[in-house]
């Protein structure tokens, strides 16, 4: 190296270009990944209501071997966590009841049930995000029959 060559300090941090690239990456993963992850929240409460509603048909399922039948649609849900009155009589019930409680949806509603069903021997549902029956997407009806 010459001694007339002056030494240059090498130059620290990175360009503008260097972090507008970085800045451009950023965003575009934010665009696609954010919007997954906001409907999660949705996704998850579906999951749980398929997870009641399982829950439930057990207990039903119990409730039928104890007592040779489903408790009727006036008899309700209810009859999982207290002795029905009606009938059909429960003879067997079990003392202590199939549920300690009854779950409601993940929108805060009851389960919704009918003996006989409409898709099979018996119905358990939800209406869904929006409460109302039929609907699509993350508005459907989540029920026995879509387990």
């Amino acid at each position: 190296m010459n001694s007339t060559q002056a030494i240059q300090p090498k130059a620290n941090g990175f360009t503008l270009i260097e972090v507008l690239v970085v800045v451009v990456i950023i965003g575009i993963l934010a665009a696609v990944v954010v919007p997954r992850f906001m409907d999660e929240p949705d996704r998850a409460r579906v999951v749980k209501a398929q997870q009641d509603i399982q829950a439930i048909q057990t207990a039903l399922n119990l409730y039928r071997l104890d007592n040779q039948v489903y408790p009727s649609t006036n008899q309700g849900l209810n009859a999982l966590v207290e002795r029905p009155n009606g009938q059909p009589e429960a003879s067997n019930w079990k003392e202590g009841g199939y549920l300690e409680r009854l779950p409601v949806d993940p929108w805060g509603r009851d389960y919704l049930y009918l003996n006989p069903g409409v898709h099979g021997d018996i119905d358990i549902w939800s209406n869904g995000a929006n409460g109302m029956p039929g609907g699509d997407g993350l508005n459907a009806e989540i029920g026995s029959w879509t387990q």
